[in-house]
């Protein structure tokens, strides 16, 4: 009696799985009927996502690419200051100064100086970019007129307006301006050629080839004062030093450095192409960088597609629940 018990209880239960996992288990048939059935639904949702997304696309302006190919020519100051540093550099450390080149890549140091906030605030002040570069909305390529936010900047009086509510002036902040720029520049290094690219995006095409022009000739010349700083701190510094000793042997030391120093202070101010030549100039671009917008409608549909048959099979889990 006991044994017919448990081989019921056994059967029942080997039942009661075999229902339970059949319960669960996915019909792929009645899957793809479902979506099936909500094909109305998914048509709909992905065709309001590809139209807004065709919609978006087409309501962004073109932005432009510039470019220049650039060299750093900071190993060519050949007799002058890297020279100098190799020659003379033990020297000059026994006297207590630093001639550079000792392990220093002026390259790296420029491009560092060149994505500076520092660098970046100066050149944008210097040359009044603030409106062209936190104002611009659009670019007319038939005209060549750009068109300003009249919310946040009056073009005719080229005075930024001011909030009524706060009465704070909605000119931006040199961080803010710092921020922008820091995604329109573009800077690259070919690690075969060392060869650097510097890349401006901008709705003008125009405007981009001008920034181009001016960073790389605002970076040379920032280049070229903080070394003839430095050149001339050092000169003064031994002239100093060559007064305070009787050693004859150091006076030496001290001449032979002076001239030196001199020397690389002379080639360092006829240059003006100081820390990169340009190798291929900007010019202003004539195709567009962006938006791309075929890839903007092919992944708002796509979006679309997902979100809608997603719906789907939510509604059809909870049915069956």
């Amino acid at each position: 009696m006991n044994q017919q018990n448990l081989s019921q209880a056994s059967i029942e239960y080997t039942q009661l799985q075999n229902f339970s996992s059949n319960d669960d288990e996915i019909d792929l048939r009645e899957l793809f009927a479902e979506l099936w059935r909500g094909k109305w639904l998914i048509v709909l949702v992905t065709t309001l996502f590809a139209i807004g997304g065709v919609a978006f696309a087409l309501s962004q302006p073109n932005t432009y690419q510039a470019s220049a190919t650039l060299v750093a020519i900071g190993e060519e100051k050949g007799g002058g200051l890297a020279s100098m540093a190799g020659q003379f550099g033990g020297l000059a450390s026994l006297a207590g100064i630093n001639l550079g080149g000792g392990g220093t890549n002026t390259k790296d140091l420029s491009l560092a100086v060149l994505k500076s906030r520092q660098f970046v605030n100066a050149f944008v002040d210097k040359h009044g970019l603030l409106p062209d570069l936190m104002a611009v909305e659009s670019w007319n390529a038939k005209s060549g007129q750009i068109t300003y936010n009249d919310e946040l900047y009056d073009a005719g009086e080229q005075v930024w307006l001011v909030d009524p509510e706060t009465e704070e002036s909605l000119k931006p902040t040199a961080w803010e301006a710092y921020k922008v720029f820091s995604k329109a520049i573009s800077v690259s290094e070919a690690k075969e050629t060392g060869m650097v690219t510097l890349k401006i995006t901008h709705f003008s095409p125009i405007i981009a080839k001008q920034w181009v022009e001016l960073l790389i000739q605002d970076l040379n010349q920032w280049m070229k004062q903080e070394s003839l700083h430095d050149t001339r701190k050092n000169i003064a510094y031994l002239e100093d030093q060559l007064e305070r000793t009787n050693v004859v042997d150091m006076k030496n030391v001290f001449y032979q450095l002076i001239q030196e120093q001199t020397k690389g202070l002379m080639l360092a101010e006829v240059k003006n192409e100081f820390a990169f030549k340009t190798i291929d100039p900007a010019v202003i671009p004539e195709e567009k960088a962006g938006p791309k917008r075929a890839l903007i409608c092919i992944l708002a549909t796509l979006l679309g597609g997902m979100l809608s048959v997603a719906i789907v099979l939510v509604r059809y889990a909870f049915k069956r629940d």
